[in-house]
């Protein structure tokens, strides 16, 4: 007996080692004396907890985006690893999740407070927010917290606005609000925009965002200081990774990669201007329907999205065929006699010519680019140069090699085109003066529109699903 429990004990002892290897290779958790970061490298990859919105995760037709995917997959990309990606249904669940070490960490808009930091250990802060109120324009503004008594607010229960008017009620203890899981806040911003909600509080990133798909959304005034927000790892004897992490953000931002990602997200909303923006939403709906399917055609013919041409088209003219500017360029996509001769276009203000011909042009430009530039700087400098030229575009790139930034980033060369415009540094190019300024603000009109293209396009092809669905549900 004692034998048998001598042989038993002995298999046992090789046994559970090599069970835990077993283990642990399925699971990608940590050998015994085997860092977080070394378990990531062996299991080839790092889990990320976040949950869907405009500012942190979402699915586009071309795969997944938003600033914190593309943030930890710029991170994942860093250490060799793929990115999975844990999504879950309310802001309220993610650091609960994490603390469970369902993942690696959380990028999901987390703001680093000193009660979190007791549980958490947080990168350094890539950029900060602030709650806002927000009401829609031509309603009665609130200025301060006491104008928010008797009015009809709604968050997101679980959510920083949420605890945010919990702290307030204490020194305001009239004031009342309601909560709510079933909605998100962008859900409660549409509201108020719609009409049928008085005010909602929101972090100030997804205001900026929505506004310009929302443009008669206003703040009324910002709650509480700004706050940083970070990535969140748990908080234990092993910081390899969020070490790793740090280190990634520190380059991240020294290379200039953290800017032009706050710049592709941000940026474009940041510079929307309110008319323009309204008049554009309502020409979404009564003039682009008349050229939706010639601008699909030629974006399928050339290989670019159909919806950043009717954005780039809408900036030239405004959707109207007639259109003549100062300069002489006339016609839907606005073909200076030159280039119009050169694609062997007759009539600019043929509006299936003048599509095809700008389509043609615009990719035309995207091929003449170094290959080295990639998207989507890439469109933004093809963008550039339908504007002002590539001779003049290249002048502006050079000059920011030499002013040591990167010719192959947008976010550098934007800030050394209206250079082009004085003397002191036009004199020095090869091409000479041009008008800088102009293809700076071009550029940010066109990915405003296209932004707000896209967030409709892709509304209706939700409602057209939708309907679809319940076509085939069979009836009760």
């Amino acid at each position: 007996m004692v034998k048998t429990n001598l042989r038993w004990t002995r298999r046992r002892g090789v046994a559970v080692p090599a069970m835990l290897v077993l283990l642990s290779m399925v699971s990608g958790c940590p050998m015994p004396d085997e860092s977080r970061l070394l378990a990531a490298k062996r299991a080839g990859e790092i889990a990320v907890l976040t949950y869907a919105g405009s500012t942190t995760y979402y699915e586009t037709p071309e795969g997944a985006a938003g600033f914190e995917y593309d943030l930890a997959k710029a991170f994942a990309d860093h250490l060799g690893l793929r990115l999975r990606v844990l999504v879950a249904t309310r802001y309220a669940n993610v650091l609960p999740r994490l603390l469970a070490g369902e993942a690696d960490f959380a990028a999901a808009n987390i703001t680093d407070t000193p009660d979190r930091r007791e549980r958490l250990r947080f990168t350094p802060s890539y950029f900060q927010i602030r709650q806002q109120v927000v009401y829609r324009l031509g309603d009665e503004r609130p200025t301060k917290v006491e104008d928010l008594i008797d009015r009809d607010i709604e968050v997101q229960s679980g959510t920083p606005s949420a605890k945010l008017l919990q702290e307030l009620k204490q020194s305001h203890p009239d004031l009342t609000w309601s909560e709510s899981d079933k909605l998100g806040p962008e859900d409660y911003l549409q509201l108020v925009w719609e009409g049928l909600l008085d005010l909602t509080i929101a972090d100030s990133n997804l205001v900026a965002l929505n506004r310009q798909y929302f443009p008669e959304l206003q703040v009324a005034f910002s709650l509480g200081e700004p706050e940083p927000v970070a990535w969140a790892f748990r908080k234990t004897d092993d910081a390899s990774l969020s070490d790793a992490a740090d280190e990634f953000l520190k380059e991240f931002r020294g290379t200039g990669s953290l800017a032009q990602l706050v710049d592709r997200y941000y940026g474009p909303a940041s510079r929307s201007n309110f008319i323009n923006l309204t008049v554009f939403r309502a020409r979404v709906h009564n003039r682009l329907p008349n050229y939706q399917r010639l601008l699909e055609d030629a974006g399928a013919k050339y290989k670019i999205d159909w919806r950043l041409l009717a954005a780039l088209a809408y900036q030239e003219s405004y959707w109207n065929p007639n259109s003549v500017s100062y300069t002489g360029v006339s016609g839907f996509m606005m073909l200076t006699r030159e280039t119009a001769a050169e694609l062997g276009i007759d009539d600019r203000t043929d509006v299936a010519a003048s599509i095809d011909g700008g389509a043609r042009y615009f990719r035309d430009l995207l091929d003449r680019l170094p290959a080295r530039i990639a998207l989507p700087d890439r469109l933004w400098f093809a963008l550039a140069a339908y504007n002002t030229g590539l001779s003049h575009l290249e002048d502006a790139r050079i000059l920011t090699q030499e002013q040591r930034g990167d010719p192959d980033k947008w976010t550098d060369v934007r800030k050394r085109l209206p250079l082009l415009s004085d003397p002191k540094w036009f004199t020095r190019t090869k091409y000479g003066y041009a008008r800088g300024d102009e293809p700076v603000r071009f550029v940010s009109r066109v990915r405003a529109y296209y932004d707000v293209l896209v967030k409709i396009d892709d509304e209706e092809r939700a409602r057209n699903t939708t309907r679809a669905l319940k076509l085939k549900a069979p009836a009760i």
